[in-house]
């Protein structure tokens, strides 16, 4: 059994950062999505694929893989690059357009 920790990304839906601090914990798919012959819906027998665990940390979710004995991989956190930004700027008279 594997599980994957990982930081979640902003949604590029809203400008707000909200669901992005807590670190998840979620196992990989062990068996394939079927499709449903009669309604057409996606399904998969495993269960383990619909949970997903919420730590405060990183270390945490590390502590959880190891106690329960499961192989993990972390994925780091992508560093935000964040731009000084001035709204005067948008009013400056040799401001490039384009």
């Amino acid at each position: 059994m594997r599980i994957r920790i990982y930081r979640p990304a902003k949604t590029a839906m809203q400008s707000g950062r909200g669901n992005t601090r807590m670190w998840i914990a979620e196992h990989e798919p062990a068996a394939p999505r079927e499709a449903d012959p009669l309604m057409g819906w996606v399904s998969s027998r495993d269960t383990l694929s619909q949970v997903k665990l919420r730590f405060a940390t990183k270390e945490e979710a590390i502590a959880y893989a190891q106690r329960k004995g499961l192989d993990y991989v972390v994925q780091d956190e992508h560093d935000r690059k964040i731009r000084p930004k001035s709204y005067a700027d948008n009013f400056r008279y040799d401001r490039v357009i384009g």
